[in-house]
């Protein structure tokens, strides 16, 4: 290889290693979403979600449902209510918990019973500090609400 080649390939292999890093930079662990009885139109969906260098959720997609939207509860006057956010903070390699009562991707309008053992797909949508966007691809199982899978969630 001559002196032109090889700084041609190391040109390329600095721009390849400068791209890596773009890919896994948000995982998502422990996925699920619960389970519904047949008639039932929303699901949360539930995980840890890690970003190592910060950013937030804007957005979520998937093919059962026909809307979905970051949520979270919240006391108002003493009454605990869900509402939609914006974007869902992450701190640099910090995880943040979705989970019943707390933060959750709400899954609406489905457009079937979503069985247990099922696995659902959830699209993330990530935006870093730079303001790039990542999809995060998530392949959710879907539990039976049980005291494991935490409290009621009520639409």
């Amino acid at each position: 290889m001559n002196t032109t080649q090889r700084l041609v390939c190391a040109a390329f292999l600095a721009g390849a290693a400068g791209l890596a890093p773009a890919h896994a930079q948000v995982t998502v662990t422990d996925p699920w979403v619960r389970a519904t009885v047949p008639q039932q139109k929303a699901t949360g969906l539930f995980a840890n979600v890690t970003s190592a260098r910060g950013g937030k959720v804007v957005a979520a997609s998937s093919p059962v449902a026909e809307v979905v939207e970051i949520h979270e509860m919240a006391m108002d006057n003493n009454v605990m209510r869900m509402r939609a956010i914006a974007a869902l903070d992450l701190p640099p390699g910090k995880a943040v918990e979705l989970k019943p009562g707390g933060f959750h991707v709400m899954l609406m309008g489905l457009k079937q019973q979503v069985k247990e053992g099922e696995t659902v797909a959830v699209t993330l949508v990530v935006e870093g500090p730079d303001g790039k966007r990542e999809h995060v691809e998530v392949k959710a199982a879907a539990r039976a609400m049980s005291s494991q899978s935490g409290g009621g969630h009520r639409h």
